[in-house]
């Protein structure tokens, strides 16, 4: 996968223009546990340029059977005259469905799409999210086309009284959206500038959808004066953009206290990363363990299963997203002195004996394989992994977990 980079626009452009296809610069702000003090850490991308070896096949759906509702979480779509591939997501929120496993199987297509529900109220009992900013501007770097949708129809929880379930996108308009992708003849930027400017009437879609779902369910959803203030946001996008900020940083925060577990750290150095472009494009990120040498600071993702041999794909591929960021980062610094940098991605189970990392040769992974028993289709998975990390240069290592005290699974 060659993700092409767009020119700067000129100052004439409007706001989106800025944000959306402007140069990425980032700014890292972690507290290292070595020295107790804040380490800025800053770095800058340009483009995407990344090789995939591990992506799926993806099957092939024509347009006019299309159920979004039915269909798999990532597929090819054809329409007769052209081919895309498409991705979906089932909530707004990054961290509780791991959408980008599914992104990252479209990359290797020349025009991807992924469909977003701008908002997800499960009910009172249950969570709501809202779609963030920095989500569209992230996926304008991986060059995927954005589609904002809605849910309008759901049933009551059996179990609970206070949610609601089944929840289902709304067909038509997102069949509609999608003859309008296969139309575009501009750049997933152009696409997703001019996607931000639906922000209002799409929430304003999602809301009216709630109420009758509230209504034929009868069941409680939230309070709409968040969702109010957030669409009175939308009018004005600077607004929108800050509003959608505080809920990320109140997000990084709680990730960062959380021990997650799909994770399992050697060291307890888990750190916000807050990546900043040069205008208004920022992402919050946490890295599961950061450490800092003289002359390289090491940025380290883990992914931990408790029961299983080997790390779920799906794990795998979604932290795989995150490499092709890092990956890219030129002129990093630390406190403003240019350091080198490293990128890990560490994958741990408490079934395995000893390690290995992605500079083994083929004799020595096939003997490590052999010794914890893993398969022939794991082995080769782990191949074309290794064959990944080498080629994006950055490391995977597969270890045994060293974790005291905590409880982990699958």
């Amino acid at each position: 996968m060659f993700i092409n980079p767009v020119s700067p626009t000129h100052s004439s452009k409007i706001f989106f223009s800025y944000f959306l296809l402007l140069p990425f610069c980032f700014i890292f702000s972690s507290s290292f546990a070595a020295s107790q003090q804040i380490a800025e850490i800053s770095g800058e991308v340009e483009k995407i340029k990344y090789k995939q070896f591990v992506n799926d096949n993806l099957r092939e759906t024509k347009l006019e059977n299309f159920d979004i509702n039915k269909a798999s979480g990532a597929l090819v779509l054809n329409n007769g005259k052209e081919k895309i591939a498409v991705s979906r997501w089932i909530s707004p929120k990054r961290t509780r469905s791991y959408p980008y496993e599914r992104v990252y199987d479209t990359l290797a297509f020349p025009k991807r799409v992924t469909i977003i529900p701008v908002l997800k109220d499960e009910g009172l009992g249950g969570e709501r999210d809202f779609l963030q900013w920095d989500t569209i501007s992230l996926l304008s770097l991986l060059d995927v086309h954005v589609i904002l949708a809605y849910y309008n129809d759901a049933t009551k929880n059996a179990k609970r009284a206070d949610q609601i379930t089944a929840q289902k996108l709304d067909n038509n308009y997102v069949l509609a959206r999608l003859n309008e992708v296969f139309d575009f003849k501009g750049s997933a930027r152009e696409w997703n500038e001019r996607e931000t400017k639906e922000l209002k009437n799409v929430f304003e879609k999602a809301k009216l959808a709630y109420r009758d779902i509230s209504k034929n369910t009868k069941t409680y959803l939230h309070d709409e004066a968040a969702l109010n203030e957030l669409i009175k946001y939308t009018e004005t996008p600077q607004k929108f953009i800050e509003f959608s900020r505080r809920k990320s940083q109140n997000a990084q925060i709680r990730e960062q206290q959380t021990k997650q577990p799909k994770e399992a750290l050697a060291t307890d150095t888990k750190q916000n990363i807050t990546i900043t472009n040069a205008l208004f494009g920022k992402y919050f990120f946490t890295v599961d363990e950061t450490r800092l040498e003289p002359k390289t600071v090491y940025l380290i993702e883990a992914k931990h299963s408790q029961r299983s041999k080997f790390t779920h794909e799906n794990d795998i591929k979604d932290a795989l997203v995150k490499m092709m960021v890092y990956t890219n980062l030129k002129n990093v610094r630390v406190s403003n002195e240019k350091r080198d940098f490293r990128v890990v991605l560490k994958l741990t189970t408490s079934r395995l004996n000893g390690s290995i990392d992605s500079s083994a040769s083929d004799e020595e992974l096939n003997k490590y394989c052999s010794e914890n028993l893993l398969d022939f289709k794991q082995k080769e998975f782990i191949k074309k992994l290794f064959t990944e990390a080498r080629t994006n240069n950055f490391t995977i290592i597969i270890e045994k977990a060293e974790t005291k005290n905590r409880s982990k699974s699958d």
